[in-house]
């Protein structure tokens, strides 16, 4: 009897206890409230692609863009929704940066397969840019550089002969030329100058004088005309020149008539000869009524 008491108190006491317990869990997990937090808005995204072609002289809608790029380009492709390029291939290089690449010109490419147009579209931009990468890191191709035979002595010695003896040749031609020199009326010339200059015009004008052209006086043509006589060293005639012509002809050809005519003239003094061997004079022939005169 006391033993059916004490097992039915044991079992009793456990059965409160779990009671209990199973109260306070019921107590705490009701007592717990959950409460909704207010969703976080989501950051704006801007969505930036890389254009292909620069479309400026057409500047697309601005609020109808669809990406940001760095330059105006109008959309095409064979898809209904807006997407961004991509590519499948591999790039040639790594790297942890990005740099800047040329962009490549748009290449028309002929299908030659009945491959799908998007596939194709794609598979087009990521050759384009494959070659415009390649084409950024493309080595620079140093040339060789020529490298030219060094010279033996023995040559640089009959080139410098050659050279010298062009020059000497050279030297040798110029100091054969003739020494020119001319006198006009206004220049200052030395003492043997103005001897010889004053005998040449004293015989040229008596000569004129003595064959004045009849017809001109006749006629009554006057007038004044720039001679230019050039002479060798012994005196004979060189050349004869008319600078400015009187307007007349019988006038020219009278005063070259009459240099004919003077000639020869003496030869150059010795210290005129060392100096020149050509002496051009430069005079101004006046025909006039009462004759002939040269200044």
């Amino acid at each position: 009897m006391n033993a059916t008491a004490i097992g039915a108190g044991a079992a009793d006491r456990l059965s409160f206890t779990v009671f209990i317990a199973l109260i306070i869990h019921a107590i705490i997990i009701f007592s717990l409230s959950f409460v909704n937090e207010d969703p976080q808005p989501a950051p704006h995204t801007l969505e930036i692609t890389l254009a292909q072609f620069n479309d400026d002289k057409e500047e697309p809608n601005k609020k109808k863009a669809d990406f940001l790029a760095q330059a105006n380009q109008r959309g095409s492709g064979t898809k209904e929704k807006k997407s961004q390029l991509s590519t499948p291939q591999k790039a040639d290089f790594q790297d942890t940066q990005i740099h800047k690449t040329s962009l490549a010109r748009p290449v028309e490419i002929t299908p030659r397969s009945t491959r799908k147009p998007e596939k194709q579209a794609v598979s087009s931009t990521a050759r384009s840019l494959k070659k415009a990468v390649a084409h950024e890191h493309k080595p620079i191709s140093k040339e060789p550089v020529k490298v030219r035979p060094r010279r033996s002595l023995v040559d640089r010695a009959l080139e410098i002969a050659s050279l010298e003896a062009r020059l000497d040749k050279k030297q040798r031609a110029y100091a054969k030329r003739p020494r020119i020199d001319t006198l006009t009326a206004a220049d200052t010339m030395k003492t043997s100058d103005a001897y010889y200059m004053k005998a040449w015009l004293e015989k040229v004008e008596r000569i004129g004088n003595l064959n004045y052209p009849e017809e001109a006086r006749r006629r009554e043509i006057y007038g004044r005309l720039r001679l230019l006589v050039a002479l060798y060293a012994n005196g004979s005639v060189k050349e004869i020149t008319v600078m400015h012509s009187s307007g007349h002809k019988i006038l020219d050809d009278a005063a070259i008539r009459i240099v004919r005519l003077a000639a020869p003239f003496s030869p150059f003094p010795e210290e005129v000869r060392k100096e020149r061997d050509i002496l051009r004079i430069i005079r101004t022939w006046s025909f006039q009524e009462k004759g002939l005169s040269s200044y």
